[in-house]
């Protein structure tokens, strides 16, 4: 389980949130040194960096000791860390031993029964969706990785579950060689994190990396109308089962009669499924998919569909105010993320968007916004941008605080409205994530 090698050293853990918290005391546990680090100095960074010493940990906050990084016998990396970062950077060219989080905790649960959901938008509700139809169906389930649970923390229970839902972003990918799913689902493949790759194609090979230890006994559950995705995945051993909005494939959805369709019979009539938008139809579908290939017979899978609501933060009703309804998307952090929310729109709404941009085009929200928005109101470091991205389509204020933009939106919205937040940025501005932004946000429709 821990290779010898790392017992001769120290192990460094770069990051400090949850996954980096849970991989360190993980590592103290069995016997191991462990230094721990995170660039950020916030009021939870420091929070974490004294329960760690309080377990034996040695801790640098506001820097990284880059020295004691390349001196590692090997460096676990925490979820948030791009690739690229100076303290993994400095431990690939010192030759490094560098595994994800994700990785380390593979490693620990040796778990044969995995489905991994990988994908540029729609991981979260994949994830807990399909976690939730398997354990609708009497297995044991739990949805772990990057939805916000640490795979190392899990390892510490007990009792492990049967089967291991995780979701897998593309740094995790990065450093996850041990990665190897029973069942492995591609949500869909769109530009984001341009801020921290060098370009698309970087991007879209590390989510190749979810079929890096590919075998005959796989199944692939593919978004079967995305083309990116089709290509990424073509020539991949194992099984491919595909899902559409459009046509009919493995699990599809008939518009006309508005139903979903597993292998050819009805599985859920559209009104039945809680869930907003075409893109949770297709989010509905992926989970079928999974929770087949994983044993679940359609009633079953039906029955976890109807049951299901969504997360937090992904267009989640957090408050209805008179005739005026509030919506919260804070985990939209990009643009097409965005895109499928105010598509989803089906009601007069007013926008709250903004944060911090990660390099994209904002003009591209231009023609979902014409159909059904009624006005704009943009804050924080990427304001002025999306103002001049969308100016003359929509009416569009620019706000600084995030607070302020709410309450602006709150006051614009009409009898019947939707105020809905969903930034197509980052949250890190002005907050320390997209839940805690999210969490902001219910709060003031709450008290709106």
């Amino acid at each position: 389980m821990i290779p010898d090698a790392w017992r001769r050293g120290e192990v460094a853990v770069v990051g400090l949130g949850k996954s980096g918290v849970a991989a360190s005391r993980w590592l103290v546990r069995h016997g191991l040194r462990v230094y721990a680090s995170d660039v950020a100095s916030t009021h939870a960074v420091v929070r974490a960096a004294d329960v760690l010493r309080s377990a034996g940990v040695a801790v640098d906050i506001g820097k990284h000791d880059l020295a004691r990084i390349t001196g590692a016998s090997a460096v676990v990396v925490s979820p948030g860390v791009a690739p690229d970062a100076a303290p993994v950077a400095a431990a690939r060219t010192a030759g490094v031993e560098i595994i994800a989080e994700l990785d380390l905790g593979l490693r620990a649960l040796d778990s044969s029964n995995l489905i991994a959901v990988t994908g540029t938008n729609g991981k979260t509700t994949t994830t807990s969706l399909i976690a939730h139809v398997l354990e609708t169906a009497g297995l044991s389930a739990a949805a772990v990785g990057n939805i916000g649970r640490p795979l190392t923390d899990l390892a510490s229970e007990a009792s492990i579950p049967e089967w291991l839902v995780v979701e897998v972003s593309s740094f995790q990918l990065h450093d996850a060689p041990h990665l190897a799913p029973t069942v492995g689902v591609l949500t869909n493949l769109a530009p984001d994190h341009l801020d921290r790759y060098a370009d698309l194609e970087s991007y879209y090979a590390d989510k190749r990396l979810l079929f890096r230890n590919a075998a005959e006994s796989c199944t692939w559950v593919l978004n079967g109308d995305d083309q990116a995705v089709l290509e990424l995945a073509a020539n991949v051993v194992g099984q491919h089962r595909y899902w559409s909005i459009e046509r009919q494939r493995d699990a599809w959805y008939d518009r006309n009669d508005a139903i979903l369709v597993l292998g050819g019979d009805m599985l859920l009539v559209r009104a039945d499924l809680p869930l907003l938008g075409d893109h949770n139809v297709a989010n509905a579908l992926a989970g079928a998919l999974a929770a087949a290939a994983a044993g679940v017979a359609a009633p079953d899978i039906a029955r976890g569909l109807a049951s299901f609501a969504a997360p937090a933060h992904r267009l989640e009703r957090v408050a209805s105010r008179g005739d005026t309804e509030w919506i919260n998307d804070s985990k939209a952090t990009n643009v097409s993320a965005a895109t499928v929310a105010l598509q989803a729109m089906t009601r007069p709404y007013v926008l709250v968007a903004g944060g911090r941009g990660k390099g994209e085009d904002f003009t591209m929200l231009q023609p979902a916004l014409s159909t059904h928005c009624r006005a704009v109101v943009a804050y924080g470091e990427a304001a002025r941008e999306i103002e001049a991205a969308i100016a003359g389509v929509v009416p569009v204020e620019r706000i600084d605080k995030f607070d302020d933009a709410v309450a602006r939106a709150g006051a614009l919205a009409s009898a019947g409205d939707v105020v809905l937040l969903s930034p197509a940025c980052a949250s890190f501005d002005q907050f320390a994530n997209f839940g805690e932004r999210g969490d902001r946000f219910r709060e003031l429709a709450q008290s709106a």
